[in-house]
């Protein structure tokens, strides 16, 4: 579904490019607290990632899984390079790996999401930020998150997430823990307003 949905000739949804911030009361425990990058909506449905949820392991690890390189080699690797955030960026097919990047590295199975960022699936765009022909910002994803057609449209109408326009340095931001609240805040929103907004439902 994932890069088929991101074709480049494909209908663009108005959640495109937008953030979802899940409120309080989210049922499904995947989605608590989380800020999901809309990468592709449509009557199809909608794909995205969940940008301020770590995994517990690094792209030096990713590497080494991978086999693209020995683990000898990788203390040679830049210390930004070995920096690049590993997130879990979804409940569904959890072992895919994605890149979201900035729009200075394509490949032929890059997929531009937006203006300035694109999604890149496949191992081109791993081997050329370890060999330093990588784009200047990065961040890679296992997983990503998907909704059926009309189903994200009813979880927004039933109160489950709010939107806004991204922005790229919440996207590619290392700070985790404060991106839910620094999201809210682009709304001009707090959680403790989110909180009592809730207990009046």
């Amino acid at each position: 579904m994932v890069l088929s949905t991101l074709k480049h000739d494909r209908e663009r949804g108005f959640l495109d490019g937008q953030f979802l911030i899940a409120m309080p009361g989210m049922q499904d425990g995947n989605f608590a607290r989380a800020v999901v990058y809309i990468c592709a909506h449509s009557d199809a449905g909608a794909m995205g990632f969940i940008i301020n949820r770590a995994q517990e392991i690094s792209f030096t690890d990713v590497l080494l899984h991978l086999k693209l390189m020995e683990e000898a080699d990788t203390i040679m690797l830049p210390q930004p390079t070995r920096d690049i955030p590993i997130l879990a960026g979804g409940p569904v097919e959890t072992g895919r790996g994605f890149v979201l990047h900035s729009d200075d590295f394509t490949s032929e199975s890059s997929v531009p999401v937006s203006e300035d960022i694109s999604l890149t699936a496949t191992l081109d765009v791993i081997r050329a930020i370890c060999d330093g022909r990588g784009p200047a910002r990065a961040t890679m994803l296992l997983g990503y998150a998907g909704w059926g057609p009309g189903q994200l449209e009813m979880e927004i109408a039933a109160n489950g997430w709010l939107n806004c326009p991204s922005t790229d340095e919440l996207i590619f931001d290392t700070a985790l823990e404060e991106k839910y609240e620094r999201a809210l805040a682009l709304l001009g929103v707090s959680p403790e307003m989110l909180s009592s907004e809730a207990g009046h439902a």
